[in-house]
């Protein structure tokens, strides 16, 4: 199959990341692989997707690494939504926000007339689309979320800090890997009010319940076409913690990983969850829990895949291509009668 993953750009995208992992493990099952930037998409006169993008055929790599940084050396070539099976779309909208805002709802765009083309497009684009902030979040059930309050008003923020025994988390409603995430609380709350307006200058704020259980971490765990992701018996978590003296689990912002055992707990969450990425469309998404509640749902890119397969020795970007296949074949199978949405979580 001919399958593209489409990133933010191909100068700040790393060998070490899950994309390039997904797509050594498509090379690997001798797939024809193309990377596409955000930045290199493109409409055609006839109506189609075209895009400049890279790739690289008939060597063979012993690792991700060295060859997504073959890939990354090779010259561009272009290629039409025509061509492809399979559009991946593997960017993050977040990464965008300030530099490049003309970026962030690209790939939904092109994603949609690839899918008029016949293209598999995960996840679905229109669904995708309507996720592009955390607000999306609050669509599922209140028993899975910590309490929460999405605003620009200084006088709710401040009678929610109330509620919440002066100690609450303020975070920007789009963004990822931990930017612009503060807790607050008695001790800082003479900040209060110079916080929410640094986070209110991109846009709305999230106030949400401090949960105790945070100091520890939280757990990353894959999900795929609404279920845990597995390969020979082990699953796709880990424990991201803190480093010390910083609420932020995110390894970009200086936390450490370590395994973590799944639990019935979890896999309660999970199955509370999958109705609704299931009907979304939502094929590979990574959910992060503290305790009892999910905090984030990401189904953009989320990572750590590539640290998930290194951590228990098993290859979880194959399961995911093995996936993938399916779905082209069951798209071929059934023309014309099963729409993106289903078939991307069947």
């Amino acid at each position: 199959m001919k399958i593209a993953f489409i990133i933010n750009d191909h100068d700040t995208e790393k060998p070490s990341y899950t994309t390039p992992g997904l797509g050594y493990a498509a090379y690997k099952r001798e797939h024809e692989v193309f990377f596409i930037g955000v930045g290199e998409l493109a409409y055609t006169s006839g109506g189609h997707m075209s895009a400049r993008c890279k790739s690289i055929s008939g060597k063979s790599y012993d690792a991700q690494e060295t060859y997504f940084q073959a890939v990354q050396k090779e010259e561009f070539q272009r290629i039409n939504s025509k061509d492809l099976d399979v559009l991946f779309l593997r960017n993050n909208p977040a990464d965008e926000i300030n530099d490049r805002e003309w970026a962030q709802n690209a790939a939904f765009v092109f994603g949609e007339i690839a899918e008029r083309d016949g293209v598999l497009v995960l996840n679905h684009p229109s669904s995708l689309a309507g996720a592009v902030n955390k607000m999306y979040f609050q669509h599922f059930p209140e028993i899975l979320r910590p309490k929460t309050v999405i605003t620009r008003d200084h006088k709710e923020i401040e009678d929610f800090f109330k509620q919440q025994k002066q100690k609450m988390i303020l975070k920007p409603l789009q963004g990822s890997g931990g930017t612009n995430v503060f807790m607050m609380d008695k001790n800082n709350v003479h900040n209060l009010s110079q916080t929410i307006d640094a986070i209110s200058r991109d846009g709305y704020v999230i106030a949400q319940e401090y949960l105790p259980d945070a100091t520890g971490g939280d757990t990353r765990l894959f999900l795929m076409n609404g279920e845990p992701l597995q390969s020979d018996g082990k699953y796709a978590m880990l424990q991201r913690v803190n480093a010390e003296g910083d609420i932020r689990s995110n390894v970009h912002a200086g936390g450490t990983t370590e395994g973590k055992k799944i639990t019935d707990q979890i896999l309660e969450l999970a199955e509370i969850v999958r109705p609704k990425l299931v009907q979304d469309g939502m094929f590979l998404v990574g959910i992060d829990i503290v305790g009892d509640k999910l905090m984030e749902i990401n189904v953009f890119s989320p990572g750590g895949l590539n640290m998930m397969g290194k951590m228990y020795e098993v290859d979880f970007a194959t399961e995911v291509i093995k996936s993938i296949e399916k779905k082209v074949n069951y798209k071929k199978m059934y023309p014309d009668y099963l729409f993106n949405s289903r078939l991307a979580t069947l």
